[in-house]
C-alpha cells in the first residue's frame, strides 16, 4: 500500500520540468506570430539633400523615421564604414544618447558625436560606436540610399532610444 501511494506522487524534479517545458512552448507560440505582423510594416523613406550639395565636413539635421527622431547626418572627410557616395563618406545616425536620450552634438575638431549630457561619445567612422561614457551601446545607423542624385534615409539599424520598434 505505501508503494502504490509514492508511485502516484509526483516530486519536485517533475512538477519544475513539467513547467519549463510548459513555458517554454508557450514562449515559442507567441514569437512566432510577431515576426510575420513586424514584417507588414516598413520604414518610410525620406529625401534628405541633393548628393552634390555634400561636401567634406557638412553637417545636416533631420528627424527620422518620424517628427520625433532627431537624426544627423555627415559628410566626413573619407571613407567610413557603411559610407554612400561616390567618396563613401556620408553617414547618418539618431542624435538621440542610447543613455539616456539627449541629442548627441557633432565635434567636427575630434570627429565626434558628443552627448552633452554625460559625456558619452561616437565615432560617426565606425558605424556609430561608443568610444567612451555611459552609454550601453553605439548609436542607431540611419540607412542611406543615393537615388537620381538624391540621398534618402530608407531605414534605422539599431532601436532609437526610448522606443520598442522603430516601425511608426
Amino acid at each position: 500500500m505505501k508503494n502504490s501511494k509514492s508511485q502516484s506522487r509526483v516530486n519536485r524534479r517533475q512538477v519544475l520540468s513539467i513547467g519549463a517545458a510548459s513555458g517554454l512552448a508557450a514562449g515559442l507560440g507567441s514569437q512566432t506570430s510577431s515576426p510575420a505582423h513586424a514584417q507588414t510594416k516598413s520604414m518610410p523613406t525620406l529625401e534628405i539633400a541633393n548628393l552634390a550639395d555634400l561636401k567634406p565636413g557638412t553637417e545636416l539635421d533631420f528627424n527620422y523615421p518620424d517628427d520625433e527622431s532627431p537624426a544627423v547626418l555627415l559628410a566626413m572627410s573619407g571613407p567610413v564604414e557603411d559610407g554612400i557616395g561616390p567618396d563613401q563618406n556620408i553617414v547618418a545616425f539618431s542624435a538621440l544618447c542610447t543613455h539616456k536620450g539627449c541629442n548627441v552634438v557633432w565635434h567636427e575638431n575630434q570627429k565626434v558625436l558628443v552627448c552633452p549630457c554625460h559625456w558619452s561619445s561616437f565615432d560617426p567612422a565606425k558605424k556609430g560606436r561608443m568610444i567612451i561614457g555611459q552609454a550601453s551601446s553605439g548609436l542607431p545607423q540611419i540607412t542611406l540610399a543615393v537615388d537620381d542624385g538624391k540621398v534618402k534615409a530608407t531605414g534605422v539599424s539599431g532601436l532609437i532610444y526610448g522606443r520598442q520598434t522603430n516601425v511608426i
